[in-house]
């Protein structure tokens, strides 16, 4: 009982953390604005490690690295955290489960990052039919663009009402449920 209540919290909160600094890292690649509440948050909840590995990981042709290497990092303690809470045996199981633990933090990365625009695109999409000037709309804006502007190319609004945002949702979750899912169900199998 101790032990679900305490893999819970600890699952929670580098989860909360990993996806705080996957929403940095794409909000400084897709250049986002960072004049608004929801940059603010996640500059003030992630600068607490951010800036101390700027000094140890750099950038790479305008990547802030950091995050994305931090956002890895977190997610391979995460994993650690929770073969060691069920008594997994390190010492025996070799080298080769370092691999797997970093594969399964790998998954977990891309996981959370298709969470993060699946999100991005249901809150988007129902911010626009509310109020489409909130203060987060333009990073919102800047998360979706990469994903809906393609599909708005082959997807013609029908009647004035825009099905890409559906799409993208839809074929999001495909991809997590096909893939990652299977993938990660496969790695678990090895623990």
């Amino acid at each position: 009982m101790l032990y679900t209540a305490f893999s819970f919290l600890i699952s929670t909160v580098l989860n909360i953390l990993t996806f705080v600094l996957l929403l940095r890292f794409f909000m400084q690649w897709l250049k986002a604005p960072f004049q608004n509440p929801l940059a603010q948050m996640t500059i003030a909840l992630s600068d607490f490690i951010v800036k101390p590995a700027r000094r140890w990981i750099p950038s790479y042709k305008k990547i802030d690295l950091s995050t994305l290497v931090l956002a890895l990092l977190v997610q391979i303690i995460l994993q650690f955290i929770l073969l060691s809470l069920r008594g997994f045996p390190f010492a025996v199981a070799g080298g080769a489960i370092w691999l797997n633990v970093l594969l399964v933090a790998g998954l977990a990365i891309i996981r959370m990052s298709l969470d993060l625009f699946f999100y991005a695109i249901l809150i988007e999409a129902l911010l626009s039919w509310v109020n489409p000037n909130t203060p987060i709309s333009g990073v919102l804006s800047a998360l979706t663009r990469p994903i809906l502007t393609p599909l708005r190319r082959w997807i013609p609004p029908v009647n004035g009402i825009d099905f890409s945002a559906l799409v993208a949702m839809i074929l999001l979750q495909m991809v997590n449920i096909a893939f990652i899912s299977y993938a990660q169900q496969s790695l678990n199998a090895v623990f």
